[in-house]
């Protein structure tokens, strides 16, 4: 019997050594405080702000979203590894997890990796449109490129299927397609997503990395290319129409010059025609930044970078000017702290956040016309 005992621990040991896995916790808090100007207030006709104010705000997520998750590995043999990734945001000011999201409302996903051949992943994971990050000097933070298309591009995507491929001469290629759930195969009003698709081209050398990116957002309701539309009875809410589901099409650059890195970047947002689309209401996008970091110090950087919006139908145009740098106090630890501004013309109403379409108080949008300006100062910690 102990003879037995000790050949199925033997066996067990040789399967363990054969089969060698890892489980990595992490996360990032981030908190700070924050000051902004054009902050709308009361109430008129049709739920329209009257009047602006000043608002100070303790916030979480202005430099980076608070989040924590579990990531693991398990090598299978002949090259071949299991893995998943566990991920889901929070509130550092408050604890408050993501709600209606979901605990892991950032990444769910199970997959295969394989050196040679690439990555596979199922589940749920940050939208392909997410690849912007890489190319915006500010990293997609609360005041940055995602706030001139009020967060089309830092989606999460369900019933999703990804693949990596290994990088090749410089290239690499990504791609996702998100299923809708639905009998209708882009949706039709039965579950709360729309298919979604893209694929993204990536070309990197020790000089510069360019990044070709296209992906859709299919209306969940109908599956078609445009968002929920305003009505006559209530034109104070614009909808999110091209905001919401649309093409786009975005070419970016990074260039490593030393200390000195150079991004810009051109998106086109397009959507199908729609009805019921009120003057104000844009069906089509040109989106495009520019902006340099210096890396002054291995602890400190300096960012400066300028953000464009302009929109079809009257919608007008918006600019963000913003200016920022961070400190690290540690590997794990940074200060940061950053100054921004939006500019509309006459009928744009674009805030500092990626806050919703619209001109009643509950979406922060200043005024038409108005202004916008904040600062930011926090700290952020990563384990």
């Amino acid at each position: 019997m102990k003879k037995a005992l000790l050949a199925a621990a033997l066996m067990s040991a040789g399967v363990v050594a054969h089969a060698q896995s890892s489980v990595t916790l992490y996360g990032r808090l981030d908190a700070g405080l924050e000051y902004m100007t054009g902050v709308p207030q009361g109430v008129g006709a049709n739920g329209q702000a009257t009047g602006s104010t000043n608002r100070w705000r303790a916030e979480s997520g202005d430099w980076g979203t608070s989040l924590w998750g579990m990531k693991g590995v398990e090598d299978i043999g002949g090259g071949n590894k299991v893995l998943f990734q566990l991920e889901g945001s929070f509130n550092t000011m408050t604890g408050a997890g993501p709600g209606g999201g979901g605990l892991f409302n950032r990444w769910a996903t199970v997959g295969v990796a394989n050196d040679q051949y690439g990555t596979f992943t199922m589940g749920r994971m940050l939208y392909i449109s997410n690849g912007v990050w890489d190319f915006d000097p500010f990293g997609q933070s609360s005041w940055s490129s995602a706030s001139l298309v009020r967060g089309r591009n830092w989606p999460q995507s369900s019933n999703n299927f990804a693949y990596q491929s290994p990088k090749i001469a410089g290239f690499d290629f990504y791609g996702q397609y998100a299923l809708s759930n639905a009998t209708s195969w882009n949706g039709n009003g039965t579950t709360p997503q729309g298919r979604e698709a893209g694929a993204q081209v990536t070309y990197t050398t020790s000089l510069f990395q360019i990044r070709g990116l296209y992906d859709e957002i299919r209306n969940p309701a109908n599956g078609n290319l445009y968002g929920a539309s305003a009505s006559t009875v209530n034109p104070g809410n614009i909808g999110s129409g091209v905001f919401a589901a649309s093409r786009e099409y975005s070419a970016l650059v990074n260039v490593f010059l030393g200390q000195f890195k150079i991004q810009a970047a051109y998106q086109a947002i397009r959507s199908a025609s729609a009805t019921n689309v009120l003057p104000g209401q844009p069906t089509t996008l040109d989106h495009e930044w520019g902006g340099v970091t210096w890396q002054a110090t291995p602890a400190a950087a300096l960012i400066a970078a300028v953000y464009h919006v302009n929109g079809n139908n009257g919608a007008g145009n918006a600019t963000i000017y913003t200016i920022g740098g961070s400190y690290n106090l540690s590997k794990r630890t940074l200060l940061d702290i950053q100054v921004a501004t939006t500019q509309n013309s006459k009928t744009a109403n674009y805030g500092l956040n990626a806050n919703n379409a619209g001109t009643s108080t509950a979406t922060d949008n200043p005024l038409p016309g108005h202004s916008q300006t904040g600062v930011y100062a926090g700290i952020q910690h990563s384990f």
